[in-house]
């Protein structure tokens, strides 16, 4: 079972067309389009969290190292 052949791709279309009407297609594709551009934001808003996340504890780490060791040269 191969790609579809042009005639075919064309009867595809004419149905989709009689289905949904020529003035829906566009909006449908604007609609499917965004919804496409929202989940790849939300995707990549996912793969940051972790990174920040990460990134707040090593600070958290070096600021809780550098109270230890003022307080430590306090106590020299």
């Amino acid at each position: 079972m191969g790609m579809p052949s042009m005639p075919e791709l064309l009867v595809v279309l004419a149905i989709v067309v009689l289905l949904f009407g020529a003035k829906k297609i566009p909006d449908l594709a604007k609609g499917m389009g965004k919804g496409i551009k929202d989940f790849k934001k939300a995707l990549n808003e996912d793969d940051e969290e972790p990174k920040q996340a990460a990134k707040e504890i090593e600070e958290k780490k070096s600021v809780a190292a550098e109270s230890s060791e003022a307080k430590t040269s306090e106590k020299a």
